[in-house]
């Protein structure tokens, strides 16, 4: 039986073969632990005399053992002192000449789903998570509800009613580490319940088709159009729910009109589907009055979804459910089994966020920012590239490029602007790339806009 060093003062996991000669295996052992950097310089070891009853061999053996790898220069040693891992350098092999050569990343990703991760609020963020602690009990950091910490809910319902119109009760709520998590859950839940056909906007985002597809149900492409989705074909396409964007479309960035609104519910009422409404980033408007959730119109019908990956940063893992009674208990249960939580501290500051007005002022003042970087876009596009045309500007945080039949297609500008170190995105059966304005940081937008700019007016 294999012999294991746990409880000798320093806590690793040293395992000796079960035959062979004591010395050299503990020697290869130290040595192998060293060089992979589980025993770093100036780890103390334990005594020879603990090692050797911690893995039942003679005391004499580790001490010729260490005197061994002293003189090899792994390990240091001073009467009185102990025994300690030497600042060794360890050159590493040279990757071979065939392999892979390390991914560059681009100077200017224009990524269309990330803000500007600079732009979190650091400072508010720590200040409301001390906050909350503060105030919090012991209980609130066990494992609690599933549907999420009630604090949060409670302001979350308030924010939702006041600020995008929705129908909210905070008993409702179940928060979920995203919009696509959330869309996971439900899609799951819908499959469990007899729903085999779920109508899905294209194009959409990918990430979004493959978590519904992973539902087992079988999606069915819903067609887009500069009005919004084409829910007057519900009824036709014989779908148990229906995934949309109302507010801001991804990525055509087109708002639903008010008789598709009204056509989407009452396919709804009338045939007991499940509209899924994704809300991503209705609160980053620029150029119209609010578009109010599609939720508030009918509660029992339509689930709301979403997410602070948009207005604070993606990292947090930080989504919504508003739901339907019906829905409730089936979107728990699937919870309890996958244990998927949002971290409690990150619920509680999130909660303080919205409690003190900072979210909303933190939002105030990135609508202003990001305003200004899409107005900045589309003055330089009109200037020095007047041959592409931008959609979808009025919202969020990217603007949709349709490109010319004569020039590069789609394919083929990604491609120059990858060799300029720009990252762009296609658009799925358009000749059209997206420009997320908003991922750049503020000290690198004018670059990257005029690196953007120069590419564009160089192939149209």
């Amino acid at each position: 039986m294999s012999k294991t060093w746990t409880t000798s003062g320093t806590d690793l996991h040293l395992v000796l073969p079960p035959r062979g000669p004591r010395r050299q295996a503990l020697e290869a052992a130290l040595r192998s632990a060293i060089r992979e950097g589980r025993l770093t310089a100036g780890t103390r070891l334990p005594s020879t005399r603990a090692l050797a009853v911690d893995l039942g061999i003679a005391r004499g053996t580790v001490v010729e053992a260490y005197a061994q790898l002293g003189a090899e220069g792994y390990l240091g040693a001073k009467r009185g002192a102990g025994t300690w891992v030497a600042a060794l350098r360890v050159d590493l092999p040279v990757p071979a000449a065939n392999a892979a050569p390390a991914l560059r990343r681009p100077r200017f990703d224009f990524h269309p789903g990330q803000p500007d991760l600079s732009a979190f609020p650091r400072a508010a963020w720590v200040a409301a998570l001390r906050r909350g602690l503060r105030e919090a009990s012991d209980s609130t950091l066990g494992y609690g509800d599933p549907r999420g910490r009630p604090e949060l809910r409670r302001q979350l319902a308030l924010y939702l009613t006041r600020a995008r119109g929705a129908a909210a009760d905070p008993e409702r709520l179940v928060v979920c580490c995203g919009f696509r998590h959330g869309l996971s859950l439900v899609s799951r839940a819908l499959h469990a319940r007899g729903a085999t056909r779920i109508a899905i906007e294209e194009p959409c985002a990918p990430p979004h088709r493959a978590a519904a597809a992973a539902s087992g149900a079988r999606l069915v492409p819903l067609p887009v159009d500069e009005r919004g989705a084409r829910t007057d074909l519900l009824r036709t396409l014989r779908v148990d729910a229906a995934v949309l964007g109302p507010a801001h479309q991804f990525p055509l960035g087109v708002v639903l009109q008010p008789d598709r609104r009204s056509a989407a519910i009452e396919w709804a009422r009338t045939s007991a589907g499940v509209i899924i409404e994704d809300d991503y980033d209705a609160e980053l408007r620029y150029d119209r009055q609010p578009v109010g959730a599609l939720q508030a119109l009918a509660p029992e019908r339509v689930v709301y979804g979403g997410t602070a990956s948009k207005t604070l940063i993606p990292g947090l893992r930080l989504g919504w459910l508003l739901l339907p009674a019906e829905l409730l208990e089936p979107v728990l249960e699937l919870r309890a089994v996958e244990d998927v939580h949002v971290p409690a501290t990150d619920q509680i500051a999130f909660a303080e966020l919205l409690r003190s007005g900072a979210y909303d002022r933190h939002i105030r003042r990135m609508r202003a920012r990001y305003r200004a970087r899409r107005s900045r876009l589309i003055r330089m596009l009109a200037d020095r590239a007047p041959a592409v045309t931008p959609t979808g500007a009025a919202a969020g945080l990217r603007v949709l490029l349709d490109l010319p039949a004569r020039g590069p297609t789609a394919a083929e500008l990604c491609g120059l602007a990858a060799a300029q170190g720009l990252q762009l995105y296609r658009v799925e059966g358009r000749n059209a790339v997206l420009v997320g304005y908003g991922a750049l940081s503020e000290h690198e937008t004018d670059a990257g806009l005029l690196a953007l700019c120069d590419v564009l007016a160089k192939s149209y």
